[in-house]
């Protein structure tokens, strides 16, 4: 693993703090409100970010069991949006969609309210690139609220380590995702509106506001908790860690060591026991004949990457 002490610049050893139940060190700690400049786009979704949780207090008294329907199926559409497509679809190519398809699953990300398809894969593309180091988009390393949720209000940080980034071509080449780019908010509008316009208030509360709370937070796990909390199978030089708690709560991303291992793998659960619900729907769709170029990791690379291997050759 990774000695983050080894790449910091900006604090001093005496001030390096230890993340509970961990050997993970804060050494570059950066103050998350004051001291830095706020940017429109950060209030935009740090308004954003407080509204759903509110919604969400009201759950308790808005609830209505014709909801749960509704919200199984947001539960389905976040999951498959922001794993199957953003994640391993967009950002790493680990499979191939029918254009129909594929923009479907890409617009229930959309619908996640966390970034439009072409801001979502550019800042995970660049996490792998520059992961755990001084440069990576949401390091623990930087402190754990930190890598958790506080990185999305601070994009002048982003901005300010990557003036310009060039790493999403591929989809900024499409009409499609430059649509959605260009139009992102005017679709969770739209989506809001017609909740509402269903349900009432008890809807929104459920769908809008305990759905998306959910969705937050389990996915910024993967950020936080995989780089802090878990086991290491595979020699990857960072912090990422499995975590199987995670990934029973995010259809399969909490397996994060076997995903750094291996970025390309349409399959994050490698072992029979590691539950991996976007696997699972992957592997239906590719029986369907709808997913193909289904990329695994090969027994060559798996030796290469394991630790024994490494170990062997020292």
């Amino acid at each position: 693993m990774r000695n983050p002490v080894t790449v910091c610049t900006t604090v001093t050893e005496s001030e390096y703090e230890k993340i509970m139940f961990s050997n993970v060190l804060v050494t570059r700690k950066r103050n998350i409100v004051w001291g830095r400049n706020w940017r429109t786009i950060d209030f935009q979704f740090f308004v954003t970010f407080v509204l759903v949780h509110l919604l969400a207090l009201f759950a308790p008294f808005t609830f209505d069991w014709n909801v749960l329907v509704f919200v199984f199926f947001k539960w389905a559409m976040n999951g498959i949006g922001l794993t199957l497509s953003y994640h391993r679809n967009l950002a790493h190519h680990s499979l191939k969609l029918p254009k129909w398809l594929e923009y479907l699953f890409a617009y229930f990300g959309v619908l996640a309210f966390q970034w439009d398809p072409i801001s979502w894969v550019s800042v995970h593309r660049l996490h792998h690139k520059y992961v755990d180091s001084e440069k990576d988009t949401h390091s623990p390393t930087f402190g754990f609220w930190y890598s958790h949720a506080g990185w999305l209000f601070d994009s002048a940080y982003i901005i300010e380590k990557f003036q310009e980034t060039n790493n999403v071509d591929d989809l900024k080449n499409q009409v499609f995702y430059r649509f959605i780019q260009r139009t992102y908010i005017l679709h969770l509008f739209a989506h809001v509106c017609l909740i509402y316009a269903y349900g009432g208030f008890s809807y929104i509360v459920w769908v809008v506001g305990v759905m998306t709370t959910w969705s937050y937070h389990v996915t910024f796990l993967v950020n936080s908790a995989c780089h802090v909390w878990g086991t290491q199978k595979w020699d990857t030089g960072d912090l990422s860690k499995n975590n199987w708690w995670v990934a029973l709560l995010t259809f399969g991303e909490g397996w994060h060591n076997n995903h750094h291992a291996f970025e390309y793998s349409a399959r994050h659960g490698l072992e029979f026991w590691q539950f991996d619900l976007s696997w699972y729907i992957i592997r239906f769709l590719e029986a369907l004949g709808l997913a193909t170029n289904v990329k695994l990791p090969t027994e060559a690379h798996k030796l290469k990457k394991s630790f024994t291997s490494h170990n062997k050759f020292k």
